[in-house]
């Protein structure tokens, strides 16, 4: 029988922050990177338990569960509490493609006052409240990354990135970190 290797998290130990700033790995995820036309929307929104978004800039949440808006037809769906994002999906009825990828990606908690001007270190959005309000969510880049931002407070964002950027988007955030904390 083959030795079954264990995957070390990403950014296992990683620490960083600084006075205003503290950047947390967060807990593994459920992630489903889903593709549905306007019409399977009601059943999906029923079938997850929050309101599918249909607008840019945007998020549903239902307890631990998020469904970010990332283009047209295109959402982020999170579940922090590990649910079965897949299996929900499948049971709409409705017409959409779905994918695991909670592998995928690995997120960063960013939070304090001086998270928004840690984030736009590195980020070209406008990130203030009045244009990036809670439960705003968008795909963007983070210096040479791609990532999707959601803001869940008024001084928190969620980042997520592949894992294979997150040493970079880590080390990128944790130095931006130190500068707003000047």
């Amino acid at each position: 029988m083959a030795d079954v290797a264990i995957r070390k998290p990403a950014l296992a130990g990683r620490l960083g922050g600084s006075a205003t700033v503290r950047l947390a790995v967060a807990p593994p995820a459920s992630r489903v990177a889903l593709r549905a036309p306007a019409g399977s929307l009601k059943a999906l929104s029923l079938a997850l338990g929050l309101s599918v978004p249909t607008a840019p800039k945007t998020s549903g949440r239902a307890g631990a569960r998020s469904a970010l808006w990332i283009g047209p037809d295109e959402w982020l769906l999170i579940d922090e509490a590990g649910g079965d994002l897949m299996a929900a999906c499948s049971s709409s009825g409705a017409l959409h493609s779905a994918t695991d990828v909670s592998h995928r990606n690995v997120a960063v908690i960013v939070s304090g006052p001086g998270a928004e001007a840690t984030l736009a270190a590195g980020c070209p959005q406008d990130l203030s409240l009045s244009s990036f309000p809670v439960g705003a969510a968008s795909r963007t880049v983070f210096g040479k990354a791609e990532i999707i931002l959601f803001r869940t407070e008024e001084d928190t964002f969620r980042v997520e990135c592949w894992r294979s950027f997150s040493d970079y988007v880590f080390g990128l955030l944790a130095e931006a970190a130190e500068d707003a904390g000047h």
